[in-house]
């Protein structure tokens, strides 16, 4: 045990001198810096029990809300709702401890505790029936909701869910549960780190524009985040798994092949515990499907939202 403890003192030693000696401080930045670029028009701000929500309400039609995952924002959607704004209405938003709605004085970043939110802010902006999609935690929050509010959602669908235990964590989790280091990352944070990240996510590295990395990265920064991301890694994770058998709306289960972070295998779990599902697995694809392939993965949900 001690000689554990003598190892891991090392072990951040050097780590710290190591970030000391190759990066300066990432400096916090602030919504007056962050919002020129990414809350343009039609993105808005709406309070909701002491947090500033962001999100974005457009096109006209039957709604369609969209619900992103762990260290991402409403804009892991920005080619999706391009083209579906033709057609439909499209709700997106920043959960807390994320995007420009940053970390919540409460430090409220359970499951249950987005699923409240999402049914707030919905009943705000006066929406009772709609598409509902997530993924990654976003599919977490959309599949909970829906085993609670299955009335008011036409259809489900889920890319890449989280829900069920596996035995591998993400490393940049793993980094935000690590005591010592976690903070070292909550001053140093390059943007190779960010780009680390986004290969594991994607399949095709090829594919990760830089105007992407840049905007993990500088929402990463945003007053708060950094430390919202630890506060929330902490949380004792809960499985609500059980709910799945209530959900009564067609599902969709959508899942890249090759997702590093939730194995494809779980996609076949959804597809049995929920009673009215399908999986369509997309080959050569990671775990942010819309990001990477989106033309084909908005092509299979839109295919499956109509017919």
């Amino acid at each position: 045990m001690l000689k554990n403890r003598k190892f891991r003192f090392f072990f951040y030693f050097l780590l710290a001198l190591y970030l000391l000696g190759n990066y300066s401080l990432s400096d916090e930045k602030t919504l007056e810096e962050l919002a020129p670029i990414y809350a343009k028009a039609p993105s808005a701000f709406l309070e909701i029990d002491g947090i500033n929500i962001h999100y974005r309400d457009e096109g006209e039609g039957e709604v369609i809300v969209l619900v992103h995952g762990t260290g991402s924002s409403l804009h892991t959607w920005d080619d999706w709702t391009k083209e579906l704004v033709k057609t439909h209405r499209v709700i997106r938003f920043d959960l807390p401890a994320y995007g420009l709605t940053g970390a919540d004085p409460k430090k409220r970043y359970s499951s249950l505790d987005y699923v409240h939110l999402l049914d707030t802010f919905l009943d705000k902006l006066a929406v009772n029936e709609f598409y509902l999609g997530g993924n990654s935690l976003g599919g977490l929050v959309s599949w909970l909701y829906t085993s609670y509010h299955g009335e008011k959602v036409k259809k489900l669908f889920l890319l890449d869910p989280s829900g069920f235990p596996f035995n591998s964590t993400p490393f940049v989790i793993q980094l935000a549960k690590t005591p010592v280091l976690n903070q070292l990352l909550r001053y140093f944070t390059p943007k190779s780190f960010i780009e680390k990240n986004l290969k594991e996510v994607y399949y095709d590295d090829r594919l990760i524009r830089q105007e992407v990395i840049d905007r993990y990265h500088s929402l990463t920064l945003f007053t708060g985040n950094r430390q919202a991301f630890i506060d929330r890694a902490h949380i004792e994770r809960e499985y609500y798994t059980d709910r799945l058998a209530l959900i009564q709306n067609q599902t969709l289960i959508l899942w890249g092949e090759d997702d590093a972070w939730i194995p494809v295998t779980d996609a076949e779990k959804f597809n049995t515990a929920v009673q009215n599902s399908r999986v369509e697995i997309m080959p050569k694809t990671g775990h942010v499907p819309m990001e990477e392939r989106p033309e084909e993965s908005l092509g299979i949900v839109m295919d499956f939202i109509l017919n």
